[in-house]
């Protein structure tokens, strides 16, 4: 009763992925978009009402989400087949799927925030699901950071208010329309985990790997990238916002690389991985290619649900062991799971003739094209770099390494090989199906013989230090923490929270809420000063130093 249910759910997703093909097909070839308006009523000339879009963009990626989530969901058959709270779990992560697809299709703002809070709280609930301190503090750090999206939507409301309208299909011509776009692009951005709001998303891994395999693919993530393709097709970005883009996505794509060549848990690394690709995504949109951004959303969708339903698997034979130092001889044991994750793996690196070349590498091309900053060109090609180096460290160290006697050898389950089978035909074939189907994507990049091999040599040089690489690298406090992003979250988290609980009434009136909060700073005193002092693990010179650098590179981004 409880395993059949994740099956009738895999199946009502797939007939919905189906129907939701074939109408993006006919929005492809009709060129068509259709608004279905529902007003509610109308106060000052302003209506209140919900807005559906059906176009071939919003109608493509609802069949994307819906058939990762129709794999993942077989998925979820054996990995969580001996869970007692399956069906809890089930209709929780359905919710998460639900609140996505009204994401997708919303096309007001009162609809979009249904879909946006929606996946805020049934993450928290999903993340938190085995009920672990580290769930919870993975949980807690994601929903803070979701916050900061959530009031910058509920803050765009006056703004829509000023343009008398709550719609933002057509926006008209007004000056309020450039910090409507920005409060919405930032908000964007912090669903999207970019830099500096990066830290919750390798903390989210303490959710199960079904979970995992939703929120890095196709759904939590891409929510806000989603967001700002939709405001670019509509709105051109401002060159403030174009600029602030560029800085983010180039940033975060390092930082997720660097962070992965020191890391050994599995899925921590193809969490990183997931930042990286976040990054590449947002530095498109920087370079002002909105559709070539949706393209490798795409093909990175697909290609990364597979990477974690394959790594769920080998999860699964090693008894839930996450280091890959101790994951040897995969491919000997689970042969068939071993070459999807191979290919999974090589979709990262941008392998020609698999989906992610069409995109990644048309990216890189048309950064060399287009006259943006020096600084975000290097920190691209040096991320480039420690992708190609981190996926052939982490490939080496399980496919290729000698077999682990602790492993269990059985055989995979129809409900594990079918969306395996079924996501690695879209790994494979999805870039240049979409590349041939969607004229929009036909972008030329015309650059130098020498331009051209310097990505591909990066590329091999990433490789080759990998392959050499020793697989128990000592980790680095700098990278393991993020630039420093997880102990400032966590530590901004510790006096935020007790202030929230002691200032949860209002019948202190105006004149008390003062002396509890200067009681708290007070109360937490001597934390603030020890996190400064010698025997901590970060030194105050090395924030200093490090803040300069940040304002330095910031700086030069803008200005070089």
């Amino acid at each position: 009763m409880l395993n059949s249910q994740s099956l009738k759910f895999s199946v009502i997703l797939g007939l919905s992925c189906l129907l939701s093909f074939c109408f993006g097909m006919g929005a492809f070839l009709l060129e068509e978009s259709f608004i279905l308006s529902l007003e509610l009523f109308e106060l000052s000339s302003s209506s209140f009402g919900f807005d559906l879009v059906f176009d071939k963009t919003s109608l493509s990626f609802g069949a994307v989400v819906t058939l990762i989530s129709a794999s993942v969901f077989s998925f979820s058959y054996s990995y969580m087949s001996e869970d007692p709270f399956q069906t809890r779990f089930l209709w929780i992560l359905l919710a998460f799927v639900g609140s996505m697809n009204l994401l997708i299709f919303s096309g007001s703002v009162f609809f979009l925030f249904i879909g946006w809070d929606g996946l805020g709280i049934t993450s928290f609930a999903l993340i938190i699901y085995y009920q672990s301190y580290d769930s919870l503090s993975a949980g807690f750090q994601t929903l803070m950071i979701n916050r900061i999206g959530d009031a910058l939507i509920v803050l765009s409301v006056f703004l829509f208010v000023v343009l008398g309208q709550f719609s933002f299909i057509s926006l008209p011509s007004n000056p309020w329309i450039i910090p409507l776009v920005l409060i919405l692009m930032f908000a964007g951005l912090t669903k999207s985990a970019q830099y500096p709001f990066s830290s919750w998303l390798p903390a989210a891994m303490a959710a199960p790997t079904p979970v995992s395999a939703l929120v890095h693919s196709s759904t939590l993530v891409t929510a806000g990238i989603f967001l700002i393709i939709r405001l670019s097709y509509w709105v051109p970005l401002s060159s403030q916002g174009s600029s602030v883009l560029l800085f983010c996505g180039a940033v975060t794509c390092l930082l997720g690389g660097w962070s992965a060549t020191y890391e050994n848990d599995l899925k921590k690394i193809i969490a990183l991985s997931t930042l990286s690709q976040l990054g590449v995504m947002v530095f498109c949109l920087g370079l002002g290619m909105p559709s070539l951004s949706l393209f490798h959303l795409y093909t990175h969708a697909l290609f990364k649900a597979l990477l974690f339903i394959a790594a769920g698997h080998v999860l699964m034979a090693a008894f839930g062991a996450q280091d890959i130092r101790l994951l040897g001889g995969v491919g000997m044991l689970m042969p068939f799971t071993s070459v999807i994750f191979g290919v999974s793996s090589f979709c990262l690196v941008g392998a020609p003739f698999l989906s992610a070349f069409y995109s990644k590498h048309m990216i890189l091309e048309k950064m060399f094209m287009d006259p943006v900053s020096s600084f975000s060109v290097v920190l691209m090609l040096v991320a480039t770099f420690f992708t190609a180096k981190y996926v052939s460290r982490s490939m080496k160290c399980i496919l290729w390494s000698k077999p682990n006697y602790s492993l269990l050898s059985k055989g995979s389950p129809a409900s594990v090989l079918l969306p395996m089978t079924v996501l690695s035909l879209g790994a494979i074939s999805s870039g240049k199906f979409i590349f041939l189907v969607d004229l929009s994507n036909l972008e030329g990049a015309f650059v130098s013989s020498i331009l051209g091999n310097l990505i591909n040599l990066v590329t091999v040089a990433g490789i080759f230090m990998g392959l050499f690489a020793l697989p128990g690298a000592k980790k680095s406090f700098f990278l393991s923490t993020m630039f420093f992003l997880t102990p400032i979250v966590s530590f901004s988290s510790k006096i935020i929270s007790p202030l929230i609980g002691k200032m949860n009434t209002l019948d202190y009136g105006w004149l008390e809420p003062s002396f509890i909060l200067k009681n708290s700073i007070s109360e937490y005193g001597s934390s603030v000063t020890s996190f400064f002092v010698w025997p901590n693990i970060q030194l105050s010179m090395i924030r200093s130093i490090m803040l300069l650098l940040s304002l330095l590179i910031i700086v030069i981004s803008f200005n070089f």
